[in-house]
């Protein structure tokens, strides 16, 4: 059975999923309100002769139906980043406010944290740990050419992170956009399945809920924890969801999201989770004409 199949029972219009995933995905990009506004961007694009289209959720993206995001002046000068749609996805539903500290948890290459400083007028704290140095060297880049001055860069595993580096203050909120099997993003990346197995599911598994769970533990009571993948498989998703729930103060709550999404899943193969995993949000390609995604918001309770 190919990789794709074992969704079968839990996708609406399975035929209709397979025919996303196999659609190229159109190039967009986010436009970076620290350096520039809508309205200069468009300007910008169309005078470099870039076609754009605006996406109706999401008032600072774009789609470039026949460009690359990085193809033109206004993004070599910082104006735009290039980001997928449902990527911008999981710093929206996380909120932050101007003057907030906020973990990024896996934060290379940058594009989730460089959204979260914009969104906090560059005004705060944004600690982006990431540890792959190789990756880090492009967060500090897209950071730089961005104007994310709030950011603050670490090199250590989520798993373990340390609050000792910044005064031992806990966070207002959490972003956990965890490494994953990124089946997901499929459209974009062809081979995304070629060496899929399910041994590497459950054990990125294990890293996920290590990360989440330290989300939650430096997170004030009262603040929000935001956990995403771009993966469709359950034991990454609402398993990962369903353990820590089990383990730590804290409760999943719902969010509006404004594009079409199914709710989180409460059994997968022979397992049951916790029924309140229904408030998270599954993202299918053939939906929204996006990559596929999931996000999950939680409050800390304790």
């Amino acid at each position: 059975m190919e990789p794709i199949e074992r969704y079968r029972p839990i996708v609406d219009d399975f035929e209709a999923f397979r025919a996303a995933c196999e659609r190229p995905l159109p190039s967009a990009v986010r436009v970076n309100t620290v350096k520039a506004t809508v309205e200069q961007v468009r300007a910008a694009l169309e005078e470099a002769g870039v076609a754009y289209e605006p996406v109706g959720w999401h008032d600072l993206l774009f789609v470039l139906p026949e460009d690359s995001p990085g193809n033109n002046w206004p993004y070599f000068h910082g104006w735009t980043h290039g980001q997928e749609e449902v990527s911008a996805v999981p710093a929206t539903v996380l909120d932050p406010e101007p003057g907030e500290r906020v973990w990024d948890a896996c934060a290379a290459p940058g594009t989730k944290t460089t959204q979260l400083a914009a969104q906090m007028d560059d005004d705060g704290e944004v600690i982006a740990t990431d540890n792959n140095l190789g990756r880090i060297s492009a967060l500090r880049s897209n950071a730089e050419r961005l104007g994310a001055t709030s950011v603050a860069v670490t090199h250590e595993d989520g798993r373990n992170h340390s609050l000792k580096p910044f005064g031992g203050e806990s966070y207002d909120r959490a972003l956990v956009d965890v490494p994953c099997s990124c089946e997901g993003t499929i459209r974009k990346n062809p081979d995304a399945f070629d060496d899929w197995s399910l041994s590497h599911v459950e054990g990125i598994a294990g890293v996920q809920k290590g990360i989440l769970t330290r989300a939650v533990q430096v997170t004030d009571p009262g603040g929000t924890v935001v956990y995403s993948t771009c993966t469709f498989a359950p034991e990454e998703n609402e398993a990962v969801l369903d353990h820590v729930l089990g383990e730590e103060d804290c409760e999943l709550v719902e969010y509006d999201l404004p594009l079409a999404h199914r709710e989180g899943v409460t059994e997968w193969d022979g397992d049951s989770f916790d029924p309140s995993v229904t408030k998270a949000k599954r993202i299918y390609p053939h939906h929204n004409d996006t990559g596929g995604f999931f996000c999950a918001k939680l409050a800390v309770t304790g």
